[in-house]
């Protein structure tokens, strides 16, 4: 049996390494490393899979976030709400441009953006908020936006956990997650549903006027060379990036389905055991499964099944151990230990094991049993 990652890029390469290799060779033949050709065709391949009008590709996930909300040009001081539970970069560029982060409740269950909780924090300062589909799946966008459209808010959509997945409203319309509000982010960074070999991202959006001002900003904030008609920064995706972007577009939708399978397998067996609460599907949103996380029982010791599955030669992660509103970099704000309940019970009770698109029976077999052996003992 092969050694288990927690995500097993080699195995995929496997897979479709000589495709990978006919598009380097383009590349490399023409030696168009920035803005090639290759970028322009991966952009026109999501837009059409996405069925989004614009596609700006750049650096970085965190970039792209950072980037529309340049694009917005929100006054300092503006605030952005976004949920505690979430990765630092979501956060970390709010702060960066001199806007103010405040933090919202998660649902106990899907882990996103408590909806209601938001509302509440709305305030006259207020001027966007950060929706973050967390570990695959959709926040509930039909009423998120039907909120924002009556409090006057942007509505900027982190989609790095979940490119692919698909959000459904309630007369039955199906759209693509980050395709929903004012913009969309993703990351692009290798262990992601749609990843790279090495950083990359890309925003999108409906709105021609904000695509134009995005594509300025990510290119030194010119539309002609030399020529800089706003303040901008250097986040372009490289043509090798894109090459292996398009590649992987192409079996994203079946990279998907392998992921929900493991998925499926775990929480068969995962549910009987009544300590480990397998992760939460909502009705309007599929879960493409960027982590496959849990949530343990109370007397279930989280760092000890750690250890012990390090052990076994099993990886496992908490996504993640500090919520945001506590985290050093971000006291200032003032938040203080039971502010977030519910974020901070499931920063202490989540585990992630072990999900990718090569995963193999045995493999997940052992990973399996050891869980239930250490959670029954």
């Amino acid at each position: 049996m092969k050694k288990i990652q927690m995500v097993d890029l080699i195995s995929q390469y496997e897979g479709i390494k000589e495709e990978i290799r006919v598009e380097f060779d383009r590349v490399l033949d023409t030696a168009m490393f920035i803005n090639g050709p290759l970028v322009k065709e991966f952009q026109e391949a999501l837009e059409t899979y996405l069925d989004v009008k614009h596609v700006i590709p750049c650096a970085n996930g965190t970039d792209a976030l950072q980037v529309i909300m340049m694009a917005y040009d929100l006054p300092k001081g503006a605030e952005v709400l976004v949920p505690s539970y979430t990765y630092v970069a979501t956060v970390e560029v709010i702060a960066l441009l001199g806007l103010k982060p405040v933090f919202v409740e998660v649902y106990p269950d899907s882990f996103n953006i408590d909806i209601e909780d938001l509302e509440s924090k709305i305030t006259e300062n207020s001027a966007a908020i950060v929706p973050v589909h967390l570990y695959g799946q959709c926040v509930d966008m039909e009423r998120l936006m039907a909120l924002a459209e009556r409090r006057n808010l942007l509505v900027i959509e982190d989609t790095a956990q979940a490119i692919g997945a698909d959000y459904t409203y309630l007369d039955g319309k199906t759209v693509k997650a980050g395709t929903i509000g004012n913009a969309g982010a993703t990351s692009f960074f290798p262990s992601k549903n749609l990843g790279c070999y090495g950083d990359g991202g890309a925003i999108f959006t409906h709105d021609d006027a904000l695509a134009a001002k995005i594509r300025m900003i990510v290119n030194h904030g010119q539309s002609k060379r030399y020529y800089h008609d706003s303040i901008g920064v250097n986040s372009r995706l490289d043509s090798l990036q894109a090459a292996v972007l398009k590649i992987k577009l192409k079996h994203l939708d079946s990279y998907s389905q392998a992921r929900i399978a493991v998925a499926d397998k775990y929480d068969e067996a995962f549910r009987s055991t009544g300590l480990i609460e397998p992760p939460f599907r909502s009705p309007f949103s599929n879960h493409v499964f960027h982590q496959y996380t849990v949530k343990l029982a109370d007397g279930v010791d989280r760092d000890g099944l750690n250890a012990f599955l390090s052990e076994q030669g099993i990886p496992s992660m908490i996504y993640y151990p500090v919520p945001n509103h506590l985290q050093k970099a971000y006291s200032y704000y003032g938040y203080k230990e039971g502010d977030f309940k519910i974020t901070e019970a499931l920063c202490s009770r989540v585990i992630s094991f072990p999900i990718h698109t090569e995963m193999e029976t045995e493999q997940q077999d052992l990973i399996i049993s050891k869980v239930i052996e250490y959670v029954s003992s």
